[in-house]
């Protein structure tokens, strides 16, 4: 059942929301310990609220639009009294003592958390390889990756452990995992869902999004967690109205762009010939496509990683062994604050934050950060200007399909450019999101990635449905 069909059922009465929690630990007691998809499994916690959703139902108490929907939610979301580890060694154990905003959303509408999800280490990867905690695989084939940082909540779906998973995306942390994992991912407009109690990576960059099985389920996701919170000052003041309202309005007479600084060199031809299929389909529904460019998107990669490991560099300062998590013991402060983080952080962590201090070091601020924020800009420009001629764009979610465990750990930049299709996106804080379209040659999911302006995602969800109704 998808997440809509359990919440109607469980708020009619036809199913209690225990049976649904206890078909879900079943599943993933029966499953997870060869897909990893889970940090924590909160099932006493989830019983709990399980029961307190079906007293309500009982006492005639409508308890939300997701009534009884189990959720898994990335191990960098806060959670009050549950360990918050951002798969770090740095925060094994961390309690917070609040919860975060979506967190607090999807409790007061009914859905139910049953654990905290594997990641890349702080959300730094695009393989879920650099969790200390150890990979987690793809349930689609487990000799592969699941893509990241959010690898583990795309998995928790793609295996049916929850309905709901909760990432964030930095980069593509939510749009790669899920065209990888053949779930649908969304990254919302910058601003559009509070960031109040998301571990922070990359401040101007990071957004919280939903992973579902079915597009009209991340549209009910999104209308719940969206929405102004005076405790993210980056926070839009104005609300969506709610995307559910128009997911079934077609796409005849919109304008499409097939991108073509992201569809072109690079991208295998099994995942090509996926992005040609749902052009027709897009064709085939009414909508008007044409090849669009964003020139200065081929430098997407190289200002992201720069900015990223910047802004990474600032946030991460904050875990010094004095208030958070680890410590390590040492005869001074200093020799304790390099002990803690040489013990707690991993090597792709180091790796980012040796790069963003060195990018904001005096004498190459301007040459680097500085030149990467120009960039930004030039992409941001082009951007708008391409939206004065299309409704919409689309392009592979990633070059690829799924890789083997272990085949890029070795090699930073062919890791790095699994964001490709990703990275641009989020530099301009427009909207984008991931909708599965069939599979590659290697009988791997392939994902096709709809891209809108910002708040464009009522008219980016219709595309979606189109996609995805063309396949059935």
């Amino acid at each position: 059942m998808s997440a809509v069909e359990i919440a109607a059922a469980v708020r009619s009465g036809q199913q209690s929301a225990r049976s649904a929690v206890e078909e879900c630990l079943s599943v993933i007691e029966e499953g997870d310990a060869e897909v990893h998809a889970f940090n924590l499994v909160t099932a006493a916690q989830a019983r709990t609220r399980a029961d307190e959703i079906d007293a309500a139902v009982a006492d005639g108490r409508d308890p939300g639009p997701l009534a009884g929907v189990p959720v898994a939610l990335k191990d960098n979301l806060c959670t009050r009294g549950v360990p918050t580890t951002c798969s770090s060694r740095i925060l094994e154990g961390w309690e917070p003592p609040y919860d975060a905003t979506v967190v607090e959303k999807l409790h007061n509408a009914g859905a139910i958390v049953v654990g905290k999800t594997n990641m890349d280490e702080f959300a730094m990867g695009s393989s879920t390889e650099n969790s200390a905690f150890g990979p987690t695989r793809n349930p689609c084939d487990p000799n592969r990756v699941p893509g990241g940082s959010s690898g583990g909540s795309a998995a928790a779906v793609a295996a049916g452990f929850a309905s709901i998973a909760l990432g964030s995306d930095t980069g593509g942390s939510i749009r790669q995992p899920a065209a990888l994992c053949g779930v649908v991912g969304v990254k919302p407009t910058y601003g559009l869902v509070s960031r109040f109690g998301l571990v922070a990576f990359a401040s101007s960059l990071d957004q919280i999004g939903p992973f579902t099985t079915t597009v009209a389920d991340s549209a009910a996701v999104l209308d719940v967690i969206s929405g102004p919170d005076h405790r993210d000052s980056t926070s839009i003041r104005d609300s969506l109205p709610p995307v559910t309202d128009t997911l079934d309005d077609g796409v005849d007479g919109l304008r499409v762009g097939v991108l073509a600084e992201l569809s072109g060199d690079g991208i295998a031809p099994d995942v090509s010939a996926r992005l040609r299929a749902a052009i027709d389909a897009l064709e085939s529904a009414g909508a008007r496509v044409a090849e669009a460019s964003v020139p200065a998107a081929v430098f997407g990669l190289s200002a992201y990683y720069l900015i990223a490991p910047a802004e990474a560099s600032s946030n991460l300062a904050r875990y010094d062994g004095v208030r958070y998590g680890l410590r390590m013991d040492a005869s001074n402060t200093p020799d304790m604050n390099t002990a803690t983080r040489s013990a707690g952080f991993g090597d792709e962590v180091k790796r980012r934050i040796m790069i963003g201090t060195y990018a904001l070091s005096a004498g190459y601020y301007d040459a680097y950060y500085g030149k990467a924020q120009k960039v930004r800009t030039l992409i941001i420009n082009d951007f708008a200007s391409v939206w004065e001629q299309f409704d919409l764009l689309v392009s592979p979610t990633s070059p690829t399909t799924a890789f083997s465990l272990g085949e890029r750990t070795a090699d930073p930049m062919a890791m790095y450019m699994s964001d490709v299709c990703t990275v641009p996106v989020n530099l301009t804080g427009q909207t984008a999101m991931s909708v599965p379209y069939g599979v590659g040659d290697d009988g791997l999911p392939v994902g096709v990635q709809v891209m809108a302006p910002a708040l464009g995602e009522s008219v980016m969800f219709r595309a979606a449905a189109v996609l995805e109704a063309s396949l059935r």
